[in-house]
């Protein structure tokens, strides 16, 4: 059974495509490189023993994804990765956000409706809630104004599926709204490579503990948490890329409930910047250089997942703990840092 993975090469993707091949899917990988290395490709084949199809392509470019979908007219489903994904950046550079994120995904569906089989698993995240009301953050939780035009990208996108379920009775889709992944796959073949500065905590973390940075940045100290720093819910990738398989697995055996559903992908538990930190240094055996600065524009205070839908209607639930998931990422820094 063939399955289109776009941005398949980066984060997160690369080890969704690992878990796929493993429960014995064939995997397309589309991905423009524009945030992800050629590299990644072997590190998926290393793992798995088997070399994914990869086309470079840009989503952005119509007739190109047109070309592609007449080519593999095929396909069983599609997991939607492709997408800049900086909070940060995203408030700097909110057009290149939306051209990326929602013209791609646009040109995606256009094509994807007319396959046989129209399986669609869409990267959300739990930037949609905004400033949550209430902790845990359940499904239920009203959808609020983004903090960021990437988290409004995510809505927007979620609204756009929504729309084009209602109207397309053979598109099925699930939308898994991710807390905050990190982490690398345990062979350290495949890991977090971001291109630059990091955007995200644990890159920043680990290039630090090596040496490249000379000292890591928590924004915000005076936050109304307990340590006064923002709280996240940290999951590790490969747990997460789990739940791509088993969401997917879902539609194909037409397990759904309705043809668009949402599902929250954390721990449900919260732990703040600097209890990361400190897990950070209980595995490395370090001690971290870290200085308090200002708050950054388009964090939220405190976001962490109540997972009850995900265990028992999804039957997932993760295993590893932010621990592992240190020391994961470590093992990698140190890896890409020695080649």
């Amino acid at each position: 059974m063939k399955i289109l993975v776009t941005g398949g090469l980066g984060f997160i993707g690369s080890h969704t495509v690992v878990e796929l091949q493993n429960e014995g899917f064939e995997v397309v990988i589309i991905d423009n490189l524009s945030n992800s290395s050629i590299e990644v490709l072997d590190g998926i084949t290393a793992i798995t023993n088997k070399k994914p199809h990869f086309e470079k392509l840009d989503l952005k470019i119509k007739d190109d994804v047109t070309s592609f979908f007449k080519k593999h007219n095929d396909i069983a489903g599609v997991i939607h990765f492709a997408a800049n994904k900086a909070v940060g950046e995203s408030v700097n550079k909110p057009l290149m956000y939306y051209e990326n994120n929602i013209n791609t995904l646009v040109y995606v569906l256009q094509e994807m409706i007319k396959l046989e089989k129209q399986n669609f698993i869409f990267s959300s995240s739990c930037t949609v809630y905004g400033q949550a009301d209430e902790l845990p953050i359940t499904e239920n939780a009203p959808v609020k104004p983004a903090e960021s035009p990437y988290g409004n990208t995510k809505q927007i996108g979620e609204e756009i599926i929504i729309d084009a379920c209602k109207v397309n009775e053979k598109l099925n889709a699930i939308a898994l709204r991710y807390f905050n992944p990190i982490g690398a796959h345990p062979s350290t073949e495949i890991g977090e490579l971001p291109i630059g500065v990091p955007q995200n905590l644990v890159p920043f973390i680990t290039q630090t503990a090596i040496g490249m940075r000379e000292q890591l940045s928590v924004f915000g100290g005076d936050y109304p948490t307990p340590d006064g720093t923002c709280i996240r819910d940290y999951i590790h990738v490969v747990d997460l890329a789990k739940a791509h398989v088993v969401a997917l697995q879902r539609l194909i055996e037409s397990k759904n409930i309705s043809n668009f559903e949402v599902f929250n992908l954390g721990t449900g538990t919260g732990s703040s910047v600097l209890e990361a930190i400190q897990s950070f240094d209980r595995v490395s055996g370090k001690k971290l250089k870290y200085q308090i600065v200002d708050r950054r524009e388009g964090d939220v205070i405190a976001a962490y997942a109540e997972t009850s839908k995900a265990n028992e209607v999804l039957g997932w639930k993760t295993e590893l703990t932010l621990d592992d998931a240190m020391a994961s990422a470590w093992k990698w820094e140190q890896k890409i840092r020695n080649k």
